[in-house]
Formats: C-alpha cells, sequence, structure tokens
C-alpha cells in the first residue's frame, strides 16, 4: 500500500539530502515554501474571514426563513462532490468572457477546493443571495462601465452579507474602512451606517474602483489594491523592480492579500460553473419585489413592525444601514425599505405610525428636560383666550395618533394638553382638547361619532390594528387548514389568503419568528364563517 508522507516530514528528509544538490535544494525549497504559503494564506483568507462572514450571513432572517435550509447545511456524500483535473479549470477559465485576466495555478485552485469542497453547503446560501445582489450590482457596474465580474469581489469581500464586519473594522457588503467610505460619500455615524447600505456603498464601490483603474490600469492590481490599498501595492510595485503584473509582486504584498486575488478568481469560477460541481441556490426568502420610501421625520422600525405586522428582524435585513433601527429623518428624509404590498398601507396610515409609542421608542420627552423640584408641578395652560375646551372620551382601539388626526393637532401638544409622559392611554381616559372658538362646534361632535365615521371625516377608510387583533388560539371554533407544502414559508402562504397576516398565523399556530415549518404540517389560517 502507498504511503504518504504529511508535507513536514518530507520537507525535513529533503533538507538532509540536499547538500550536494544546490540547484535540486533551491527547486524544493521554493516548492515548500510556496505550499506553507499557500497553506498559511488559505488559513488567513477563507478560515478566518470569509467562514466567519459565511457563519454570520446564515443568521439574517430572509436565510433563517428558508425552508430548506437544514437540508441544505446538511454534508453531502463524497460521491456527489465532482473534481476535475486542472486542464478543465483552465479550459473553462478560459471561456468566460471577461477583460478580466483570470490565471490558473495551485493557489487559485485550492480557493476552488474550499469554495467547491469544503463550505459549498453555505456557498449554496450565497448562490441563492446572489440571485437578489448580483441584478442590482451589474445594473450599478454597468452605469460606471465597470466589468460584470468584478462582483464577484462581494463574495470574497463579505459573502453577500451586508452586516459583514471584519477584525480591521471594515464593514458591508463592500468592506468599506471608515475613512475610505467618507471620502465616497457614505454616511457614517453613531445611528446610519451607509457601508452597510447594499445600493449607496455598490455606487462607492464603484466608484473606488474606477478610480483605481485610472491608476494601475488593471484590474487584478484594483482587486489587490482595493483590498490592502494602493499604498502597499505601490510599494510592491516598487520592490519588484518596478513589475506590475499581480503575479509578479505576489510575494511583495501584504500576506492577507496575496490570497485576495486567487479567491477571486475562485469565485468567478464557481459563480459561472458550480452546476457542474452539483452546487444548488439555495431558496432565500428574501421578498422579490422592494418598494423604497421616503421618510421625513425620526421613525424606528419597531413602530413600523407593529402597526403594518412586519416581521422586525425583517425590516432589519432589508434596512441594515440603521445600525440602532433608529431612522433619524428631520433635517433630511432617509430610505424606508418595504415589502411591495405595504408601501401603500405605509403611505396610508404614515402620520398613525409616527405617532405610534414615540416617546417609547424614539424617548421624545428627553430632548429637552429640565430638573423636576419637588416642590412644584408642572400645569399645562391653555393656548389662549379665543381657544375653548373641548372633551373626548377615549374609546376601544384609540391611540394618540388618530386623536390628533380627526381634531387636526399635533400629537406634542394633546400630551402637553393632557400632561401624557407616554403615548399610553386608556378606554374612558377624559382628554382636553383646545379648538378656536369658530370652529370648536363642529369637533364638539368626534366624541360621539363611530371609529369608521371619525376615519371618513379625515378621508382614511377603516383599517385593522394588529395590535387589538383577536386572539383566536383557545376559542373552540372550526377553521380552514393549510398543509405546508415543500418551500413554503408564513410569509407566502399569508399571501395565499386575503386579510390573514404573518403575525395571524404564528398567533393562531403559537409559533414564535423562530419556529420553523416543515411540509406536512397543518396550520391554522382563520376561522370558517
Amino acid at each position: 500500500m502507498k504511503r504518504t508522507i504529511p508535507i513536514p516530514t518530507l520537507l525535513l528528509l529533503a533538507i538532509k539530502t540536499l547538500s550536494a544538490n544546490a540547484i535540486l535544494h533551491d527547486t524544493i525549497n521554493l516548492y515548500y515554501a510556496d505550499s506553507l504559503n499557500q497553506y498559511l494564506e488559505l488559513n488567513d483568507s477563507i478560515e478566518s474571514n470569509f467562514e466567519v462572514n459565511l457563519d454570520s450571513m446564515l443568521n439574517l432572517w430572509y436565510v433563517k426563513q428558508s425552508s430548506d435550509i437544514d437540508s441544505i447545511l446538511a454534508i453531502p456524500p463524497d460521491s456527489l462532490i465532482p473534481d476535475f483535473p486542472d486542464s478543465i479549470y483552465i479550459a473553462r477559465l478560459a471561456e468566460i468572457p471577461t477583460i478580466i485576466n483570470l490565471s490558473y495555478n495551485r493557489i487559485v485552485r485550492n480557493y476552488i477546493n474550499a469554495y467547491t469542497k469544503k463550505r459549498r453547503n453555505t456557498v449554496e446560501v450565497m448562490l441563492g443571495l446572489s440571485e437578489y445582489y448580483f441584478p442590482l450590482f451589474d445594473e450599478i457596474f454597468d452605469y460606471y462601465d465597470i466589468p460584470n465580474e468584478m462582483k464577484y469581489m462581494s463574495i470574497i469581500e463579505s459573502a453577500l452579507n451586508p452586516r459583514a464586519y471584519s477584525r480591521a473594522r471594515a464593514v458591508g457588503l463592500w468592506q468599506f474602512m471608515y475613512g475610505t467610505g467618507r471620502m465616497y460619500g457614505l454616511e457614517i455615524n453613531s445611528l446610519v451606517d451607509e457601508r452597510r447600505d447594499p445600493i449607496k456603498s455598490t455606487h462607492a464601490a464603484a466608484r473606488f474602483a474606477k478610480d483605481l483603474y485610472k491608476i494601475y490600469d488593471d484590474w487584478l492590481l484594483v482587486i489587490a489594491a482595493y483590498n490592502c490599498g494602493p499604498g502597499n501595492v505601490n510599494k510592491a510595485i516598487r520592490r519588484s523592480g518596478g513589475k506590475t503584473n499581480y503575479w509578479d509582486i505576489y510575494y511583495y504584498l501584504p500576506r492577507e492579500t496575496r490570497g485576495h486575488v486567487p479567491a477571486f478568481i475562485a469565485a468567478t469560477y464557481v459563480m459561472n460553473y458550480y452546476q457542474e460541481h452539483n452546487l444548488t441556490p439555495a431558496k432565500v426568502e428574501i421578498p422579490a419585489l422592494v418598494d423604497t420610501l421616503h421618510v421625513k421625520q425620526k421613525l424606528h422600525l419597531q413602530q413600523v413592525s407593529e402597526t403594518l405586522g412586519i416581521p422586525l428582524q425583517m425590516l432589519r435585513d432589508l434596512n441594515p444601514q440603521y445600525r440602532y433601527d433608529i431612522i433619524p429623518a428631520g433635517k433630511k428624509t432617509y430610505s424606508l425599505n418595504l415589502p411591495k404590498e405595504y408601501a401603500g398601507e405605509f403611505i396610508d396610515q404614515e402620520e398613525i405610525i409616527y405617532a405610534y409609542k414615540d416617546s417609547i421608542f424614539l424617548n421624545q420627552d428627553k430632548i429637552t428636560i429640565s430638573p423636576v423640584s419637588s416642590y412644584s408641578q408642572h400645569i399645562p395652560e391653555a393656548p389662549g383666550k379665543d381657544y375653548v375646551k373641548i372633551k373626548y372620551v377615549v374609546k376601544p382601539g384609540d391611540n394618540l395618533g388618530y386623536i390628533a388626526s380627526w381634531y387636526k393637532i399635533r400629537v406634542s401638544d394633546l400630551k402637553y394638553w393632557n400632561n401624557i409622559r407616554r403615548n399610553i392611554i386608556r378606554s374612558g381616559q377624559k382628554l382636553t382638547i383646545y379648538k378656536h372658538k369658530n370652529s370648536a362646534d363642529k369637533y364638539k361632535k368626534i366624541d360621539d361619532m363611530s371609529f369608521a365615521e371619525k376615519q371618513a371625516m379625515i378621508g382614511k377608510t377603516v383599517v385593522s390594528q394588529p395590535s387589538k387583533s383577536p386572539d383566536l388560539s383557545n376559542d373552540s371554533r372550526e377553521y380552514v387548514m393549510y398543509t405546508v407544502k415543500y418551500g413554503d414559508n408564513l410569509w407566502d402562504i399569508a399571501k395565499k389568503f386575503p386579510g390573514v397576516s404573518y403575525t395571524d398565523l404564528m398567533k393562531l399556530n403559537n409559533l414564535s419568528e423562530n419556529d420553523k415549518i416543515k411540509p406536512g404540517q397543518q396550520l391554522k389560517i382563520k376561522p370558517k364563517g
């Protein structure tokens, strides 16, 4: 039986027998130095950075909701993992239509093996994510006249994880450092980090790559400089005697950068030939249609989640640029990404959403605050002698946003007049409202109107409030039942039944956001009749 000698042992044996042959000594020394470098680089780049990004990517809400994620992460038998000779890899790389020089060597092959063998399960999830991100990248790169294949840099930079965070404190899909991000116009502060914004960060990455290409006129050097900075690439060029071919300056680059270009070439190969390696894109449940709305005042994502019934984690993953779920709009507008079917509902209820629990989520009362004296208490004052006092009794389902819109007043005024510290009001509570004496009679009638009449008065139709939806989980009525099919998730099932929301399904079936559903499982949809 043939015995395989480990590389370190073989290296020691070779060194003992090489003194009589200097040429052979140099050859083997270079070979094993190269092999050991490959091993170290693979561990640095793939193990520490790539794997961390992949693992954190699996915690994204829309990845965790994928119904087939458990089967994807199962380790396939070796018989299903094909292997190919070098000639096949060389021929396939040559067939990719690109102006980027896709060289092949042992280092590139090591990375191909890492993608197609060692981490093939999570690479399948990444392939699923690419169906969402790559069309976006293609459009932006085409605008800047960047080669289409440069989008594969996102694979090695972040594993398509918008929240990727490296040990060097580079952030986002394109791994921008703080200074470079600011240089290319990305807003970075305590609440907003546009390095995480897929659209804005891709525009910045395209501009950065184009500027680097003006310096080097070589896309492989652009990829290297993108990773370690043009200063390090310029040093490597000087130390090599002025050579400008990437492979000529390879050993003059920082070690963590040496694997960057080979990893890019391998990623380009895998993204074009994954089917030949029996890799299948995972079904990732990112909403296919997303609308971008402009938010004009400060807003918390949980206000949107609770009023519209959208899972908070989904909102976070659609809007990863907001560090603490707060959109700090005011002097300027900010974007909010929502599943398309909720965009119209947000517009209809916009003022209500802004007012919903704003003192809880946004701490409005802490913006201006003075020391409280134990000898005096603040007493709200009336607006003026031309205003009269109107009483309103709070009804079940009311909130401050509704009441303020019916009386055409500001929520802050309503809270001030009634000494309300938080947005909590109770049914039966009497509120004081001030209106000008010329219109007071019109507004006195509101207290006797039904909810539908009050909404019609301001041009709105009646909408159900998620927080007031009845608890049907313990009643004895019969339900419309649904049998879960392969590929289903709660989000898609809810859309099949008009009037049924994602949160309704969770409540009726005693599920949490972390619970998974399985094919064959029976779900309650809604009461019959």
